[in-house]
């Protein structure tokens, strides 16, 4: 009866060791004592423990396992939603940047187009008004060359013409020596321009050298005008031009001139008033152009 309850108790792995025990002890004695079937008991309830034991440390490593997994899966997905949420935001404002950059690039293009159209309109307006200004400048020139070849024409027919005269005149015993014209102006820096016109002819048509001499006069003193050059031919009329420095404290009342020519002389006398002022006299005499070749008006 025991043994048969020892039987009932044992699970399948134990009951095999068990029955192998017994069939070895029946083989070897065919008899069991109460002692030895105690400590097959015991054996088996160990094994059952361990086994269990076993089992529930697979389990809770499973579920550790399982939770370790689920919190690497949480977090990946927490750091994926971050991270998109991230890019997002920062393409967001890139997006934005980039936008604005555009339309103020936009507007400055636009800027730029409005300055270059008007640069364009107003580089045609010069080139437009270049044109006009060039045109009129060829017209100018055309109209003056035509005026050149006119005076040239004019001024050879004048010539011409005093040809004529000139015979004409020395046919008849010629022109004297005699005075056209004449002026002394002020300058600055106590400078004076002198001008005189001279004509003569000599009855045998040839020209002749003529000699004047400019002279200062006051009550006590007089002061002879160096002339440049001192000579000149006379074959019709000649002008005298040039400019002299008053002598510091000397204040003239009268201004001789004589005239030495194919064995005439003339000398004529002026009073001082010659030398009065002139208006828009300039400040130096760096500024003053160049002596007038002009016929002077008597």
């Amino acid at each position: 009866m025991r043994l048969k309850s020892v039987l009932r108790l044992c699970p399948q792995p134990a009951r095999l060791a068990c029955q192998d025990s017994i069939s070895y002890d029946l083989e070897g004695s065919l008899h069991l004592s109460y002692p030895d079937y105690r400590n097959c008991y015991r054996s088996n309830t160990a094994a059952i423990s361990r086994h269990g034991i076993s089992q529930s440390q697979q389990g809770a490593s499973t579920l550790v396992l399982a939770l370790f997994v689920v919190a690497i899966l949480v977090t990946a997905g927490v750091g994926l939603l971050f991270g998109h949420k991230l890019g997002y935001q920062r393409g967001y404002y890139s997006m934005q940047t980039e936008a604005k950059q555009a339309v103020i690039t936009s507007k400055e293009a636009t800027q730029e187009l409005k300055d270059l159209r008007l640069s364009s309109k107003i580089a045609t307006n010069e080139a437009a008004t270049a044109k006009q200004e060039l045109e009129i400048s060829l017209a100018n020139l055309k109209e003056l060359r035509e005026n050149q070849q006119e005076l040239t024409v004019e001024n050879k027919q004048v010539a011409q013409l005093n040809e004529i005269y000139a015979e004409i005149i020395s046919e008849q015993g010629g022109m004297p020596l005699q005075i056209l014209g004449a002026k002394i102006e002020p300058l600055p820096e106590n400078a004076f321009e002198y001008g005189f016109d001279i004509g003569m002819l000599a009855s045998d048509g040839k020209a002749k050298r003529l000699k004047p001499t400019l002279t200062l006069l006051n009550d006590d003193d007089f002061v002879e005008v160096p002339l440049e050059p001192a000579s000149y031919t006379i074959e019709g009329i000649t002008r005298i031009r040039g400019r002299f420095m008053m002598p510091s404290g000397f204040k003239p009342l009268q201004v001789k001139l004589s005239l030495r020519a194919g064995g005439q002389e003339v000398e004529q006398l002026y009073d001082w008033k010659l030398g009065d002022k002139v208006d828009n006299m300039p400040l130096s005499l760096l500024d003053l152009p160049e002596v007038d070749e002009s016929p002077i008006e008597p």
